[in-house]
């Protein structure tokens, strides 16, 4: 069982500065919690997200002696990509791709085809210097746009994801907060019996009322890796005008837990983390 709890995810959207300071203070916290992995900024463009324009210093400034929780930053480019590559701290570089057309021109200026060339780059960058790919399928459950959307569609891509470029790693995003249980349960079981070597991972945002139902559809799928934010902050700023929630981090420890999972998480630095963004965020 992973957990992958994504500040960088939560702070994105916030619309006043949060000084880096008080960012490496909170993902120091974190880091002592017992996540598997913390998503902790991107190389974007500084225009695009400018909350995220000191992700070079908080890499520099974090504590990672005492942790097992390892790092992760998201690119949308090649360039990003090679200099998130030059940091040792990082152990996973996060891709986006979609198959909607019109969301993947909004959300990193690039066609699907095109895409699909930067995620090959990407992957084998990634294996040249040691690094991890996570891919990111976003509106992997619904399409606000327009464009053709199905299940079924949704799993060709995958498919083609997984087989032409070797990705072993691909999350599948709820950007807008459309998922269903039952279309949660159909995509995972499906590519998880499909591709049982591939790492599944459920990035779900959500409202808080079908929070439960949707993790445990994930869970009961067959999904070992769950990304999460504290309260569920946040969301994608690039999908739609008002950001859909994330799944909140202490749900997902709350159900998992309660489906037999024992988990490695040090309550107390929870709660500390938890009280910590309550002060930051609201």
């Amino acid at each position: 069982m992973k957990l992958i709890e994504c500040p960088r995810d939560a702070m994105q959207g916030f619309s006043s500065f949060i000084p880096t300071k008080i960012k490496i203070k909170y993902i120091n916290e974190l880091l002592k919690v017992g996540f598997d992995t913390i998503d902790v900024g991107s190389f974007v463009s500084k225009r695009q997200i400018p909350q995220l324009a000191d992700t070079k210093e908080v890499l520099q400034s974090i504590n990672l002696k005492d942790t097992k929780s390892k790092l992760l930053v998201i690119t949308g480019n090649l360039r990003g990509a090679e200099e998130a590559a030059g940091f040792d701290e990082v152990t996973y570089i996060g891709f986006p791709f979609s198959i909607s057309e019109s969301f993947q021109k909004k959300n990193i200026n690039s066609s699907i085809n095109d895409s699909l060339v930067i995620l090959d780059k990407i992957q084998n960058l990634c294996v040249k210097k040691n690094k991890k790919l996570v891919t990111y399928f976003s509106m992997a459950f619904g399409n606000p746009y327009g464009d053709e959307w199905s299940t079924y569609i949704v799993a060709h891509w995958a498919e083609k994801l997984l087989k032409d470029f070797g990705i072993n790693i691909l999350s599948l995003s709820d950007t807008i907060g459309s998922s269903d249980p039952s279309s949660i349960s159909w995509l995972f079981s499906k590519l998880i019996r499909e591709f049982p070597e591939v790492e599944f991972g459920a990035h779900l945002h959500s409202n808080s009322k079908d929070v439960k139902e949707k993790i445990n559809a994930a869970y009961l799928a067959g999904c070992r890796r769950f990304d999460g934010a504290l309260m569920g902050i946040g969301g994608c700023p690039m999908a739609k005008d008002q950001l859909i929630g994330n799944m909140p981090t202490e749900k997902i420890i709350d159900v998992l837990s309660n489906s037999g999972e024992r988990l490695e998480i040090n309550h107390d630095v929870l709660k500390t983390s938890l009280d910590m963004a309550k002060n930051i965020f609201i």
